[in-house]
């Protein structure tokens, strides 16, 4: 734990889920260092750590978050920020981290960066919501075509379809980003960054995520880059 009386002092916010949490790839441990890390790269000085454990669905309130509600309470009176290592720590549903906002209390997510200002978290809430839900909807789509056709869902046979599913709504999800950032990858290369690890670096100076949430790399810029020039062809031959 980072501690240091000459240090800007935070609150750590941990939640985790007794049935997703192995699945998760973000554990408790997984969060600390996370928020280790965070904290020593923006010295800060973590006074007090707030687990959350939750063992079942309609968690969005803060009412179900005994932990969060502490959380909330204990900065207040250090007046500091709450850290996390990731907004879907706190949520993913827009009007719950609204409502997080309207507490008064500023909120820090380690993967977003200290940059990260309420109307970016509602901003990221939003999108994470909306996949959440586009997925989800395709997922049923896909499962009630299926089993309209005579399909027998489960059946170990269309696990290569379940795969392949899998894939085409991760590609449709690069295909997005890929359209979303378009503007500001012409942005970047207007201030001068023209190769692929200049503009690599420049993303991940701004706290922008990659497809898969993580850094950006210069195989990972020039799929983007590869993605908006299909888009681009597509949009053109189809007019």
């Amino acid at each position: 734990m980072v501690c240091s009386l000459d240090m800007e002092r935070a609150v750590a916010y941990l939640r985790v889920s007794t049935q997703r949490q192995q699945r998760s790839g973000l554990g408790l441990d997984a969060q600390r260092a996370a928020i280790r890390r965070f904290a020593e790269s923006e010295s800060l000085s973590i006074i007090g750590e707030f687990v959350e454990v939750e063992t079942g669905k309609g968690a969005d309130a803060i009412d179900r978050r005994p932990r969060l509600a502490a959380a909330l309470s204990a900065a207040k009176a250090a007046r500091c920020s709450v850290v996390v290592a990731k907004l879907d720590r706190l949520s993913r549903d827009v009007a719950f981290v609204a409502d997080l906002m309207a507490q008064k209390v500023p909120f820090m997510v380690a993967e977003l960066g200290r940059d990260a200002d309420p109307f970016m978290l509602h901003l990221y809430a939003a999108l994470a919501e909306k996949e959440r839900r586009l997925i989800s909807e395709r997922t049923r789509a896909a499962l009630a075509a299926k089993k309209a056709s005579g399909a027998t869902l489960g059946n170990p046979c269309y696990l290569r379809l379940a795969g392949l599913i899998g894939r085409a709504v991760l590609c449709q999800a690069a295909d997005r980003l890929a359209e979303d950032l378009a503007p500001i990858i012409e942005t970047i290369r207007a201030d001068g960054a023209n190769t692929l690890r200049s503009m690599a670096t420049e993303l991940n100076r701004r706290g922008i995520k990659s497809a898969r949430g993580g850094q950006w790399y210069p195989s990972s810029v020039a799929n983007l880059l590869s993605r908006s020039q299909r888009a681009f062809l597509w949009a053109g031959n189809s007019r």
